[in-house]
């Protein structure tokens, strides 16, 4: 909050604020040109630009529904909520994601192991010895991944304003009705693997993590206050570059934040620099700023600070 002005500063994000019936949206400041108004056509093509972006990011795996991007009246969100449900809904037509999963559970036979503890003092003490409490591995629909599906499908549906991602959240829903609601976070995301066979559930897996890592959500008495998806640029931006130049120039070699480098011989001080970049003649350091540069004439620095030149100095030392 700039107070002087009266103003609000987005500062690195970029993105969507839900609040109290009105939606902000927040677009990248490289594109930002005071000397004329934005148009739709213009924030349209800006967030084109976030979506390319997020294609060459290795955090999340995109699936390719360009389609989505002739919808002008959308913005970025509500097309990542369209890309992420129709991709769920079409693969949750054709598989269901089902996990060996620990149960606790009475039953009149003996399975896995015997709670003996538990079976003494819930079972034998109050006369129902006939019931074996047991705690045994079963092949469940209502395990981890799903309930983090659930969840947030459930979030995106109350926040989403265009009907056809409601139709398709609506469709996941229903497809997980047996499934537990629970909250859901992004290190739980984080923590879970697939065999080769349900590989194409990793980009349901990203996707949740993604909104989850930039959800932020308010709700007072079950009704939805303030909902706002934020992305960090600077980490998007520095992802992009690499992906870009990973997957585009086959002649250059890269590695994103290598830290096997160290400023002084006793190898305490480790330098991360954003970008390692080896040619057929050289290695550069390269290191990814989201800013905006050379935009003041008087400025004799260009708009690039002296930590930023003191970082590069120590990178290339």
């Amino acid at each position: 909050f700039i107070h002087k002005s009266n103003e609000l500063k987005s500062n690195k994000y970029v993105g969507v604020i839900h609040y109290e019936g009105k939606k902000i949206n927040l677009l990248p400041k490289i594109f930002h040109d005071p000397s004329r108004e934005c148009s739709e056509n213009d924030v349209h093509q800006m967030q084109n630009h976030i979506l390319w972006w997020l294609s060459y990011c290795r955090k999340i795996k995109f699936p390719n529904y360009q389609t989505a991007l002739g919808n002008t009246k959308s913005d970025f969100f509500e097309v990542l909520i369209y890309l992420f449900a129709k991709y769920t809904r079409e693969l949750l037509n054709s598989s269901i994601y089902q996990q060996y999963e620990e149960v606790n559970k009475e039953i009149s036979h003996i399975k896995g192991r015997l709670n003996t503890t538990r079976y003494i003092n819930e079972n034998l003490s109050t006369g129902r010895w006939h019931k074996l409490n047991c705690s045994y591995d079963a092949f469940v629909f209502d395990n981890e991944f799903n309930r983090i599906i659930k969840y947030v499908v459930t979030l995106l549906f109350n926040v989403t304003s265009s009907q056809e991602n409601k139709k398709n959240l609506r469709e996941i829903l229903f497809i997980l009705d047996e499934v537990s609601d629970e909250r859901a976070t992004a290190e739980q995301c984080s923590r879970i693997t697939f065999n080769p066979m349900f590989g194409e559930f990793e980009t349901v897996r990203d996707y949740c993590k993604l909104f989850l890592t930039n959800c932020v959500s308010f709700d007072y008495k079950n009704d939805l206050k303030l909902f706002a998806f934020l992305l960090p640029m600077e980490y998007v931006f520095e992802d992009f570059i690499f992906g870009f130049i990973d997957k585009e120039i086959p002649s250059i070699t890269a590695k994103a934040q290598r830290s096997d480098i160290y400023l002084d011989e006793d190898r305490t001080f480790n330098l991360k620099p954003d970008l390692w970049l080896k040619t057929k003649h050289k290695s550069l350091i390269a290191d990814t700023k989201y800013k905006i540069i050379y935009s003041n004439d008087s400025d004799p620095k260009k708009g690039i600070s002296q930590n930023d030149l003191y970082q590069m100095l120590a990178y290339a030392v």
